[in-house]
């Protein structure tokens, strides 16, 4: 008998240990790209953070890049940018953006994942309709899509106050006055509601993922919620939510690295756009992409916390 359960454990270690080494196998392109193609990148743009790149000429009139040791010169002035409009500002600024964004583009997507995932008539279309914005959203449709949006601000259409946005604020103040709710939550509502445009186009992806989370789910689940009395709220609070939380955590990942590295980011439009110096601009992104790891890392960890993982055995 303890042959027997001896070599079933074998046999079980064996068959992960294949599967550990297939799943190496299929990510082994990807390793094998970073280590020989973007790691010396990476070390080289490092190294430039703490240097000036400046051309030079050896005795034969050959041209080559000079490096001039700055030490810590252009993160200590990232630092101490505090200027109105400067790199703290603007980071600022994106850190308000990102804390608005990404709740509305999860709760958005997971909205209408539900939604596509019950039985209606053209589910398979509307799944596309939701979708396209995903691939319109790139390339030239991006560059397009972004003169349109200036065009329109300098006309006075998008959010300048005038009415020519979905709501006007001071509608929108009127109403909260009554409810007796702070000013600042005003503009808050307001910039999310005449964003929709922009949250529907930010919202593909995260909406297909959460769509392949809910169909992961066994329909005797529900049976067993409907034999139960279970109603429809209680049946996506109790078994849903938790089932599809880890597709939350991987969302939430997903949506802030696309909104920190989109080129609409404040901070990265402002980086790209306003520093000329190519070794303080170096500098700031590695600055940028610490504190953007850390955020991750931190709401990583907060949503790990309340996972929720089906056993399978």
């Amino acid at each position: 008998m303890e042959k027997q359960l001896t070599i079933k454990r074998r046999r079980k270690v064996s068959l992960d240990s294949r599967k550990a080494r297939a799943g190496y196998v299929f990510v082994a392109p990807f390793i094998l790209g970073i280590l020989l193609v973007y790691l010396p990148i990476l070390l080289d743009s490092i190294w430039f953070s703490f240097n000036d790149i400046k051309p030079a000429y050896d005795e034969n009139g050959v041209a080559y890049i000079a490096l001039v040791p700055q030490g810590l010169k252009y993160y200590v002035f990232a630092f101490s940018d505090m200027a109105e409009g400067g790199f703290i500002s603007n980071l600022l600024a994106g850190l308000q953006q990102l804390v608005f964004e990404v709740p509305a583009v999860i709760i958005f997507s997971l909205f209408i994942a539900v939604v596509l995932n019950g039985k209606m008539l053209g589910r398979a279309a509307f799944r596309a309709i939701f979708f396209v914005p995903v691939i319109i959203s790139t390339g030239i449709m991006t560059s397009l899509n972004a003169n349109d949006m200036v065009s329109g601000e300098m006309a006075g259409g998008i959010n300048d106050g005038s009415g020519g946005g979905i709501i006007n604020a001071l509608e929108v103040e009127a109403l909260f006055r009554k409810m007796a709710i702070g000013g600042e939550l005003v503009q808050v509502v307001v910039n999310l509601v005449n964003d929709i445009y922009q949250i529907i186009n930010y919202s593909g992806v995260q909406m297909l993922i959460f769509l392949a989370g809910l169909q992961s789910i066994s329909e005797s689940i529900y049976e067993a919620c409907r034999i139960d009395g279970a109603t429809a709220w209680e049946t996506f609070w109790k078994v849903t939510f938790p089932m599809i939380s880890p597709m939350i955590l991987v969302n939430a990942v997903y949506t802030i690295i696309d909104s920190f590295t989109r080129s609409t980011n404040v901070t990265m439009s402002y980086i790209s756009d306003k520093i000329a110096n190519e070794s303080q601009a170096t500098a700031m992104y590695w600055i940028y992409f610490i504190i953007v790891i850390g955020i991750i890392a931190l709401i990583a960890g907060v949503i790990s916390s309340f996972i929720f993982y089906q056993r399978k055995d």
